[in-house]
């Protein structure tokens, strides 16, 4: 079994320089997702002097970890919008994940890019009689907006349903590939992209932003921030306005092959589409701070799906805001935040990159009140509120007061070393692997993942490897012991 995604196992020979020098630029896109290569896909006919930074590689965060479908169907999404904001809200939404399935289509037929993109019914079933109004409320939304839906008893796989129906014209691709090409479609003389370089600080100064890497300065006239979570939580007030939920995906063989992909509308989540002779699934959903037993998630995903013999296994981070909107927009003068797009974050990418354009093209965007970052919350409608803040509490004093998991059964351990917390893990081949056991985004202590072996913070989503680097944000930095001293 390999602990990595299945999108991240294919010959990847695309690589970029570290940036080595100063740059003077008007638009700097910080992170290398889809969010960040679509929207550096966007400008690619403009004449504006335009970088792309990614702190590791170029899609080999969250975008690399998703079950890459493309749908506008997504769970009961449109019966919580519009109990929230009302059918008129909940139509633009709808339009703009609609406009999403349009941007990928076009972008792969004008540039002839390669990456497994096929059309793919979608599905919405329930196996619980209690939810079949759930299913009839999601369906006649939908059918309010002018979509065609079928109804179904059966999946095409053979699985029989209590209720469930189908729309069409959705897809499916490989996102990995997706992004390594419409990268190498946009590079231009005034158009560049770098790995391995990691924004450390932004300051603003007059009408420029200042923003610093361990050995450079980048001086840029609006920026756009294309990452996951935000490594920043005030004045923006992210912590209340968001959480991440953690799920674990897995690949497995099957002589049974199929276009559509599907998921259901309970707990627990059983989410699943096709890859050449891989069935992936998606389940064992859980708000991070109560995700930190990655041994039980993985046995919980094999029970509700029933698969066993597992060729891929990953676990994925989604941002989460509590009114199910994305938070796409202006959050300063000149800079733009895109994320929290609620595990369906291919379709919001896309349509992010469009409304990115247009904002920073002085343009108006029929979806940037909608999705605004800086909208109020409806505190009397978000039923999930307390409990948010409750789960950001939990999860910070948490990881101080109890390190050592019953789970762990003695390895790690955790311990003082020259007045440093400090956890070991001793491998396989009895090597000691010893880290900083504080997140350095906000010192959080670490729980260690006996699934991928990596460190996670239980708190904001960071993943570093058993030697302390950090693979995923919103940390900027290792926490490798001998980098402490």
């Amino acid at each position: 079994m390999k602990n990595m995604s299945i999108w991240q196992d294919y010959n990847n020979n695309y690589s970029y320089p570290r940036l080595e020098e100063n740059l003077n630029l008007d638009i700097l896109i910080i992170g290398g997702g889809i969010t960040g290569c679509s929207t550096f896909y966007q400008f690619k006919d403009d004449k504006r002097k335009i970088a792309l930074v990614e702190k590791n590689k170029i899609g080999n965060g969250a975008t690399s970890r998703s079950s890459a479908k493309v749908t506008f169907l997504q769970e009961d999404i449109y019966t919580k919008l519009n109990n929230i904001f009302g059918l008129r809200k909940t139509s633009l939404y709808y339009k703009s994940q609609k406009e999403a399935l349009g941007i990928l289509k076009d972008i792969v037929k004008e540039e002839n890019i390669s990456c497994d993109l096929k059309v793919s019914d979608s599905i919405l079933y329930t196996m619980n009689k209690a939810n079949i109004k759930r299913i009839e409320e999601e369906k006649r939304l939908l059918v309010s907006f002018g979509e065609k839906v079928l109804d179904i008893t059966n999946l095409p796989n053979g699985l029989k349903v209590e209720s469930g129906f189908t729309v069409n014209n959705t897809y499916i691709f490989h996102p990995l590939k997706f992004v390594k090409n419409i990268i190498k479609k946009s590079l231009t003389p005034n158009h560049l992209v770098y790995e391995n370089t990691k924004i450390t600080k932004i300051e603003k100064e007059d009408n420029y932003f200042k923003c610093y890497t361990d050995t450079n300065i980048i001086k840029t006239k609006q920026i756009v921030l294309a990452l996951h979570y935000p490594y920043f939580l005030f004045p923006y007030l992210m912590p209340l306005k968001c959480y991440l939920e953690k799920s674990y995906l897995a690949c497995s063989k099957t002589e049974d092959t199929y276009s559509f992909n599907a998921i259901n509308i309970e707990k627990p989540l059983n989410s699943m589409r096709y890859y050449k002779d891989y069935h992936l699934t998606v389940s064992s959903s859980k708000n991070l701070a109560f995700g930190s037993d990655d041994i039980k998630m993985v046995n919980d995903l094999k029970e509700n799906t029933k698969i066993q013999d597992i060729t891929y296994l990953w676990s994925n981070h989604d941002l989460m805001t509590l009114d199910h909107l994305p938070l796409i927009g202006f959050i300063d003068d000149n800079l733009i935040l895109a994320t929290g797009y609620n595990t369906w974050g291919n379709s919001n990418s896309l349509i992010a990159s469009k409304i990115i354009k247009d904002l920073l093209s002085n343009k108006e965007s029929i979806y940037q009140d909608l999705f605004d970052p800086k909208r109020g919350l409806n505190i009397q409608k978000l039923i999930n509120y307390p409990l948010n803040i409750f789960s950001n509490i939990y999860s910070f004093v948490g990881s101080k007061i109890n390190k050592n998991k019953d789970y762990y059964q003695g390895n790690p351990y955790f311990t003082k070393k020259d007045g440093k917390n400090i956890a070991i893990y001793k491998d396989s081949d009895g090597k000691e692997h010893i880290i900083y056991n504080k997140c350095p985004h906000l010192k959080c202590s670490l729980v260690f993942n006996e699934v991928e072996k990596t460190w996670d913070c239980p708190c904001h989503g960071s993943k570093f490897d058993l030697d302390g680097k950090c693979i995923l944000g919103p940390s900027n930095y290792d926490i490798g012991y001998k980098n402490n001293q």
